[in-house]
């Protein structure tokens, strides 16, 4: 029988550390923990005060008076709060707001004095950088510019073959926009043109990575406009047209109708419309096609610093699912035993996403395998769609998360429609969603024949030659594992593959 080893990916997810990042932004002040499982990134604790510490620069060259006494209690509290858990890692970074302002410095000698913690200000080109390391971060294949707005500046930085690139910070942050008068959008849009001119040559490209609570408060209005079943900002994307059309949309309304706006809160409406003009100024300056929002900036950018080198070249989407996929299952070795088992039979399944990706969200698959171990097996498969759908796990389009929740879906033996055929439906193509399926039953095959057992699924070997798969089993293993079963399970996948089946 074959020998097996420990899988690596699984080795490094075991490797644990805790982190925190506090984020003194000119809008938000916010604390992150973060549990980093190798490369795996959890958001534990997420908690966030909308100061506005930026919002009388444009004026005062100051900090608001206002802002400082709203951020001072929350920095008490976060640092509070580090206090107790004791992460390894903690960043505290300051931007915009801090770093323009002419008594920057004197708030960030008070932080120290108040709660101990030092403040690093990033320079505008630090910003632009980290913001699209974190973009990189959640989505490695990005490619195009990352826009990340904050309260007081936007940054633009090329991504090219997953490096960050140049970049530049410009003040088009909503408080550097508003002159404390009313909100005049024909005034608005000239004062962005002149603020973009002779500064987006370089940084014309098909896609933007939009980072940024304005923006994705955008892409939820979007989302809330057309329909749209899968309430996940991270990597949703909309043509520049659509794109156009909302923010046009929120530029148009009132500042009493954006307060009513479900999802929009008080202060985030304040900012909102301001942020749709620069996306609708961009679209047409950097002749974009689409755009694509990132729940990762800043903050996972400056994450990075707290990993080593392998763990930021891992795959996001194959560590997530490995840690994950750990954490249930009951044994280390099935994941890898699982892939190198399916492997004959891979390329009679349809492709999807392309050769590279598909192999990828196989592997994810694998590692996923065991998700419903621990789980209720009346409500096993609702819950484990459910999850797989919506896990935050970052490295994967909407399409892709349909595709491995259908397969986690068939792995447990759920129905061909799914627990979420509106979800489905609009995500994935027939043609994906029978390799989904057929992904699935082969994993739910081996499963089951081997109990989940990866020493005994090395007694058996799944083949295809010509039309028809074939499941054979070495020496003294046929009675032990080519039961009824097992069988049946192989019947179901030939059946949605076209192929005959034999033993």
């Amino acid at each position: 029988m074959t020998a097996l080893t420990p899988d690596p990916l699984h080795s490094r997810a075991t490797t644990s550390a805790d982190a925190a990042v506090i984020d003194i932004g000119s809008n938000s002040v916010r604390m992150v923990l973060y549990r980093l499982e190798g490369r795996a990134v959890w958001t534990v604790f997420n908690e966030k005060v909308l100061a506005g510490l930026g919002r009388d620069l444009p004026n005062t060259g100051r900090l608001s008076e206002e802002g400082v006494l709203m951020a001072l209690p929350a920095l008490r509290r976060f640092a509070a709060v580090i206090e107790g858990v004791r992460p390894e890692h903690v960043f505290v970074a300051a931007t915009a707001a801090v770093r323009d302002a002419e008594d920057g410095l004197e708030f960030c000698e008070r932080v120290a004095a108040e709660t101990g913690m030092h403040i690093r200000v990033l320079s505008g080109e630090e910003e632009a950088r980290e913001a699209a390391r974190g973009v990189l971060a959640g989505h490695p294949a990005a490619e195009g510019v990352a826009a990340d707005m904050g309260g007081a500046s936007l940054e633009l930085i090329r991504l090219t073959d997953g490096e960050v690139g140049q970049g530049i910070t410009l003040p088009l942050g909503p408080f550097a926009l508003a002159d404390g008068g009313d909100f005049d959008a024909r005034k608005l849009r000239t004062k962005i043109d002149k603020r973009l001119k002779g500064k987006t040559a370089d940084f014309k490209a098909p896609i933007l990575h939009a980072v940024g609570g304005a923006w994705r408060s955008i892409a939820q209005l979007h989302m809330a406009m057309s329909d749209y079943p899968l309430q996940i900002v991270h990597q949703y994307a909309m043509t520049a047209d659509d794109a156009r059309e909302v923010a046009r949309f929120v530029s148009r309304q009132s500042r009493a109708s954006l307060d009513r706006t479900p999802g929009v809160s008080r202060r985030r409406a304040e900012t909102l419309p301001y942020a749709a003009l620069v996306l609708e100024a961009l679209i047409e300056r950097l002749e974009l096609k689409s755009i694509e929002f990132s729940a990762w900036g800043l903050r996972e950018g400056l994450l990075q610093d707290a990993l080593s080198d392998e763990h930021r070249d891992s795959d996001p989407l194959i560590a997530g699912c490995a840690a994950w996929g750990a954490r249930q299952g009951i044994s280390p070795l099935l994941p890898g035993a699982l892939q190198a088992w399916l492997e004959p039979v891979l390329p009679a399944l349809p492709e999807s996403f392309g050769t590279a990706r598909d192999h990828a969200l196989t592997t994810a698959a694998c590692h996923l395998c065991d998700l419903g171990a621990r789980l209720h097996p009346d409500h096993r498969v609702e819950l484990v769609f459910d999850q797989v759908l919506r896990a935050p796990v970052p490295g994967q389009t909407h399409a892709e998360r349909a595709f491995l929740a259908c397969a986690l879906n068939a792995r447990y033996g759920g129905p061909s429609a799914t627990p979420q055929p509106e979800v489905i439906d609009r995500l994935l193509d027939e043609g994906a969603r029978r390799h989904a399926k057929a992904l699935g039953q082969a994993i739910r095959l081996a499963c089951d024949l081997s109990g989940r057992a990866p020493q005994l699924l090395a007694g058996a070997r799944l083949s295809l030659k010509d039309k028809t798969l074939i499941l054979t089993a070495a020496d003294g293993y046929a009675d032990m594992l080519l039961g009824e079963q097992t069988r049946r399970r192989l019947k179901n996948l030939a059946d949605t593959l076209d192929l005959e089946c034999g033993d």
